[in-house]
Formats: C-alpha cells, structure tokens, sequence
C-alpha cells in the first residue's frame, strides 16, 4: 500500500504551504491518541484466530457479485471450499455491517447463524472431520461502506469518467474485505487453490478483477466477467474495478518463461497510458534481478487504472497517480531521484513480491510488506539509475520518519499495525543492512531467497529477522530491536583530541554494537562504536571525522 493518510496529508500541507512543524504536531497528536487505544472484544474477533476460525483451512472460493451502480448496492454469494483440520462445527464468518448475511446453505440446506458486531457464527449440522473437504455458501446483499478518502479509508467508490460512465472500484486494506464479500477475513487465511471472481455489471461497462479473465457471459441487460485466480491470494487483494475499459498489453520475457503484462485504462487515457505504462516493465526487470521471479506467472500481471491513488491487489494492481511521475507529482525523498520514476506503478508492483508472495501472519507485523516495498523504490533506481541515486533517495526519504511510536506493532491478534514509519524508516533499516553485508551480489541473493523460501506463505518479522541474519552471516538480533521495537535513532558520540578519536554510541538498545565505515581525514574506514567509550589512534591529526550517510544513525560532537 501507499503512504499512509498521514504522508498524503503532509504532502497536501506542503502544497499549501503549511509549516511542517505544524503537520507534525497534529500527527503526534493523532499517535498520541492511537497508542492509548482501549482494545475491544470486536477487534479480538477481527484479529485473532478465534476457536471457531482455528479448525477450518480455506483452499478456494468461489465469490459472485452483481453490482447495481444506480443505488450503490451490491449482491451475491460466496462457495467456500474449506478443509477440516479438527472437529468443530461452529465457524466464523466476516462481514461488515451494513452488508448482511441473507441465508447459509450447505447440502442444499439452510444452516443457522448468530451475530456478534461483523463476526457471525455459523452452526453447521454436523460436527466436521478432520482432514475432509466440505463447502458452504454464503449469500449476501446490501450498500456497501463508501470509501471516504480511499485507499486509506477502505470500501467502494463510486465514481464517474469526464464522458459520464459509471467508475467503480474497491480498496479495503486496513478494514478488510469483509467490507463488501463475506469470508474469513485474517491475513494468516489465504485460498490455498485460489480464487474464482464472478462480477456482473451493466452491459456497457467493463468488471476487472484479480488473474486471468476466462469468460464472459452475456445477459440481457448486464455482463457476468469471470476472473479466476491461480495461485494463493490474500483476501484484502481481492478486487472489482468497473469502468469503460481500454486494454492493451505486451508480453515480457521473464526469469520464468513469458509473463502476460496487461494494462486497462479509461477510453480517454489511451494514448497517455501506452507512453507511461512503459515503466511496467522496467519495473519486472529491476524486481526480477533484485527479488526473484514475478511470484505470479500463472495469473498474469496487471495495471489497472481506478479514481482513488492505488493498490497493490495481486495480479491486478491499481493505478490512479495522474499519468505523473514521483508521488502525485511530487518528490517524497526531495533529492530529485523521486521524478524519475511513477511511484505508483513501482511501489504498488514492488508489493507483488512483499505484501502478496510474502504476507504477513498478523498485521502488527506489516513492516514485512511496506519495510520492504519502500525499499523498492531506491532498488529500482539502483537498477536503472546506480547506487549513488539509490543511496540519495533513502537518504532522502528518512526526512518523513516521525519516529513517534515503533514500526512493529506493540499489539498483536487486534488487527493494529505499527507506525507509519514502517514506511520509509523501515526502507532506511533495510537499506542500513546492505551496508552491514557489504556485498551487494550476497545482499541480492538474501532478498531473492526470501521470496524463493518464504514463496507464498504468511510469516512473522522473527521468520524474516532471523532469515537475513542467517544468510548474513551477521548477528543482527540487537539490530532488529533497536530500529523495529524502538524509536531510538542510533547517536554517535566523538570527540578528536588531535590524533586521537574517543567514540562511542548512546541512544542505543542492551548489546548495540553496529559497525558503521567513518570517513576520517578523507580516508573511509571501519569502526564499531559500542556502549563505552572507545579510542583510536591515528599517525597524523584529525581534521575531520563524519559517519557515512548510508548508515541510519545521527552524530554529535561532544567534548571528553
């Protein structure tokens, strides 16, 4: 996903020329509020795996949904194919008020349920067996929540082209998809078999949704658009774009053989789309060196063009960035480097490989995808542009950390993320562990074996901690505890008494002890500042001393 509400707003404030200091102020007080949050019975139900989730392992399902723009309604089903992993016969069901359940049916009989707030508990008339495979459908109607400010505030839009064709489209990350379908809606739980995605729309529009399209059907007022879904998806990227779509498409030859690259454009963005797509696969080219194989080969990738900003869906990632460069036409690192590239289309696609092949277990842990994405950004110009842009655009990017609360969540099994500083602190952090490794081919090989060991699963950070300090060969346990479960920023101290350098850190977590190269006198070289003060002896006089930037940490002078 993208910047959170906070970066969007804060980029709109500068627009119209407001003090930072100001914005800032408001975010804190905003964190501020957020960290004395009282957890509910409700979000327990929504983020933890319950009892009544526990037993049952979704391996397809099957959603239809007609979608009636004239009076933002919407209606369906939803066959779930689920396998027993013990008995029970009670199961949870998500969806959000003021969506309904209508009826249940399994066997071709209606089965009863009861409601707690969005979570409803259906009672199945056996008591299931382990390792059998069963379905039940689920049927639903109502007005779906309207997104107020999507992406970040998640339901439907509900919107027009300038020719007046209706343009729809749903985003619905943070609050969930049972928004508008109702499923078991915890990111542990992705269709193991995939996803079969039944949209119905008014005959003159177009529906759009995740994999490949395998059929249409045409009715006497209306068209069915049948996608179907291949490989494992997280629910949230589950998704219907309706509009009077364009497509075009090319084929790229990739690490695994030809990839469908398909774009869907609103009629009048033709001609600006076929010029500015062309980033597309500069973008699979940066990604497939650096991470991997595209995960999804079999469900083809596309751009999809919506009315909000975007979103990272699997397989069919949504674009609504104006045809611009940077991030609505702005630089978020401020080095210049950020013009140089449509955010949207490389960090939306960068989740392809971090948020959809890798997924986090639990959403405290969601550094995992935005950590990682926003670390794309500077990996795609590192590819195409060279270390230095790469360097300078991290760099430049850590000016939007707030450091108020961590990246990781302090909450797990509530469905509460960390901070939004999982966003560009988080790229800084991983851009920081390059620097520690010190060997780009071995650090390129670490982030394509976590998208070749980790290939479609959910993880915890601990799984991805301890992979990268595995493969570096680098005890980085310290590391991980001072910038993920702190807002400590590493601080050098130093002080020159004429060949001589006393350095030590402070600021720092039990056991910090990071290397860090120093250019003294012109000269790069290592050092490893610790808890206590440390000296070092030069042949000549020092003249200068100065951390490199690359590495996350401040510095200051101090007399000693």
């Amino acid at each position: 996903m993208k910047k959170k509400l906070f970066t969007i707003n804060l980029l709109s404030a500068f627009q119209k020329g407001v003090q930072s200091s100001v914005v800032l102020f408001v975010f804190l007080l905003i964190s501020t509020a957020s960290n004395a949050q009282q957890f509910t019975r409700a979000d327990t139900l929504r983020g933890s795996i319950t009892p009544e989730r526990a037993w049952w392992n979704v391996l397809h399902y099957s959603l239809k949904v007609k979608v009636n723009p004239s009076d933002k309604t919407i209606s369906g089903s939803n066959t779930i194919l689920y396998e027993v992993l013990k008995p029970n016969n009670i199961m949870q069901i998500d969806l959000q008020s003021p969506m309904k359940i209508d009826k249940v049916v399994q066997k071709g009989k209606e089965i009863s349920f009861t409601s707690e707030g969005n979570a409803h508990f259906l009672k199945l008339r056996k008591k299931q067996k382990p390792g059998s495979e069963n379905e039940i459908t689920i049927y639903f109607s109502g007005k779906p929540r309207e997104a107020v400010r999507p992406p970040w505030d998640g339901g439907f839009t509900w919107n027009k082209d300038s020719n007046g064709n209706h343009f729809i489209a749903t985003s619905n990350q943070g609050i969930g998809s049972s928004v508008w379908w109702p499923l078991k809606d915890h990111p542990t739980e992705e269709a193991d078999n995939g996803v079969t995605i039944a949209v119905t729309t008014p005959k003159n529009l177009m529906n759009v949704s995740n994999g490949r399209l395998k059929k249409t059907i045409a009715n006497k007022d209306s068209t069915t658009w049948i996608w179907e879904v291949k490989n494992p998806i997280n629910s949230y990227g589950v998704n219907i774009n309706i509009a009077d779509y364009v497509h075009f498409g090319e084929i790229y030859n990739g690490e695994k053989g030809t990839l469908d690259m398909d774009y869907y454009v609103l009629r009048e963005n033709i001609v600006k789309a076929k010029e500015h797509f062309k980033q597309a696969p500069m973008m699979m080219e940066a990604f497939e060196h650096w991470f991997g194989p595209y995960p999804f080969y079999e469900d083809g990738f596309k751009l999809v063009e919506v009315p909000y900003l975007g979103m990272e869906h699997q397989s069919s990632v949504t674009y609504g960035n104006k045809y611009e460069n940077g991030y609505l036409g702005s630089d978020v690192s401020g080095s210049g480097w950020g013009m140089k590239f449509d955010f949207i289309i490389i960090h939306e696609s960068g989740h392809e490989w971090f948020a959809n092949n890798i997924t986090n277990k639990d959403v405290a842990d969601m550094w995992i995808h935005e950590g990682f994405t926003s670390y794309s950004e500077n990996i795609y110009l590192d590819y195409h542009f060279g270390k230095k842009a790469s360097s300078e655009y991290v760099i430049g990017v850590r000016n939007n950390v707030v450091n108020s609360t961590p990246i990781v969540g302090r909450n797990y099994n509530v469905n509460k993320p960390g901070s939004s500083d999982m966003y560009y602190k988080g790229a800084n952090v991983l851009h920081t562990v390059r620097q520690l490794i010190n060997n780009d081919e071995k650090w390129r090989q670490i982030l394509r074996g976590l998208n070749k060991d980790f290939y479609h699963q959910t993880v915890t950070t601990q799984q991805i901690e301890n992979y990268i300090s595995e493969k570096s060969g680098i005890d980085l346990t310290a590391f991980w505890n001072q910038y993920l479960r702190t807002v400590k920023i590493p601080t050098v101290e130093y002080a020159i008494d004429g060949n001589k350098l006393k350095f030590r850190y402070v600021n720092i977590v039990e056991n910090f002890a990071m290397p860090i190269i120093a250019k003294i006198n012109d000269n790069e070289q290592w050092i490893t500042p610790s808890a206590k003060w440390q000296t070092k002896t030069l042949s000549e006089d020092i003249k200068s001393f100065q951390i490199k930037k690359d590495f996350y940490v401040k510095s200051s002078k101090v007399k000693k």
